[in-house]
């Protein structure tokens, strides 16, 4: 397993970010720069914190293991941004910061004079990338923005999960990280920006919106065809063989067979050529319109056989397939080894800590774990000194007036 490698620096190692709100929308945006080794300085209420601090399924001792992820490569900065002296802090802190990530309630920065109308007065070349439910504009946005919420009004929830059932949701905050995938795709399009003009912009992402952006033809579907797309649990309508099948030894393979060359494969690994010429199944959209009959002949196919006689059949006639992987198939996977997919690092609190590695790879400026998620205001000091020249007396000033 890989351990951390703090030499590396990344593409972005001459950015420097202020991240500010919390959960995750925001933080999401801020771990994806940092990764890629922009200088992410995260403010966070004295004495508080970000919520992520306690949030996660499974707490050993208490404590998060989902905040060592989304906080990693960042440092922590406690200021409290609800004081005319913590505005004042920011102000300063823009004149040397190329984005300001936000994830408050569309107006909440105005009202703390912390508008982009104020801070591009201070400093021209800012991009200000703020994520929120619904947008900067609008008439719906205002409201409190969450995730699930996002994700229900894009169109995932309706198409997710059983016919026979309510609308499901995806295992993972899908809404939020979406919206943050597409926020630091657009503070690096405006980077590229700055770069040719020299001028700073605004990034809008709302969760909506980018989960909207990943439903692929749905609305033209309906707009077009009258056709809404339904609940299909495992497989999708007229894919087929597309689905996850049991194995004699009750483990469950995904195969994936739907191209005809693909499906004349697995046709010679079930024995049974001849389905590949059969008129029901000898097309893409005859396999589709029989997609029922053809999975249920799959089915009682892979019964008969282990999973792991299964899987090296399969791979050796070229017919794509897969386990559904749960974390720990994950941590074993020879695979996932030689790709250092997952990176271990120290912890003061576990001792040490394994988590999924940066994506994408680039070949020439990776990024890398540089280390966990910090301590509560763990660089509040550092950053006062180094960024704002700010004495020690000054400092402890700060402290006890509860500012940082």
């Amino acid at each position: 397993m890989q351990q951390a490698d703090a030499t590396r620096q990344g593409p972005l190692s001459n950015i420097r970010v202020l991240e500010m709100g919390q959960l995750l929308a925001g933080p999401f945006c801020g771990q994806l720069l940092a990764d890629f080794g922009a200088e992410v300085i995260k403010c966070e209420q004295p004495g508080l914190g970000d919520p992520m601090r306690v949030w996660g399924q499974e707490k050993p001792h208490g404590k998060s293991l989902w905040w060592p992820v989304v906080a990693r490569n960042k440092k922590s900065l406690t200021i409290n941004l609800r004081t005319p002296e913590g505005q004042e802090l920011v102000k300063e802190l823009i004149k040397s910061t190329d984005i300001l990530v936000e994830n408050f309630r569309p107006g909440t920065m105005e009202r703390w004079n912390l508008g982009y109308k104020e801070l591009k007065a201070i400093n021209p070349r800012l991009i200000m990338v703020r994520v929120s439910g619904y947008g900067q504009t609008g008439p719906y946005s205002t409201r409190a923005g969450y995730g699930s919420i996002g994700e229900a009004m894009g169109g995932l929830r309706y198409v997710v999960g059983d016919p026979s059932t309510a609308p499901s949701r995806v295992g993972i905050s899908i809404g939020d990280e979406l919206a943050a995938t597409y926020a630091c795709m657009g503070a690096l399009m405006a980077l590229h920006h700055r770069n040719e003009t020299g001028e700073g912009q605004v990034v809008d992402s709302a969760i909506y919106e980018s989960v909207l952006a990943m439903m692929e033809s749905l609305v033209s579907e309906y707009d077009v065809g009258g056709y809404t797309r339904e609940r299909t649990g495992a497989t999708l309508p007229n894919i087929s063989p597309s689905n996850v099948f049991e194995t004699r030894d009750g483990k469950m393979l995904l195969i994936a067979a739907n191209q005809d060359t693909v499906f004349r494969r697995l046709a010679a690994a079930m024995g049974r050529p001849e389905m590949a010429t059969d008129d029901r199944y000898a097309t893409h959209t005859a396999r589709g319109a029989n997609m029922t009959e053809l999975d249920g002949m799959i089915a009682d196919w892979t019964k008969t056989i282990d999973l792991e006689p299964l899987q090296d059949l399969l791979e050796r006639n070229g017919v794509p397939c897969g386990l559904i992987y749960t974390a720990a198939d994950m941590l074993e996977d020879p695979h996932f080894k030689a790709r250092e997919a997952i990176v271990e690092l120290p912890h003061k609190d576990f001792g040490s800590i394994r988590m999924q590695n940066v994506a994408p790879r680039l070949s020439r400026t990776p990024g890398a774990v540089r280390h966990a998620g910090p301590d509560l205001g763990e660089h509040t000091d550092h950053v006062l000194r180094d960024i704002l020249s700010a004495t020690e007396d000054r400092i402890e000033e700060l402290r006890a007036a509860g500012i940082v």
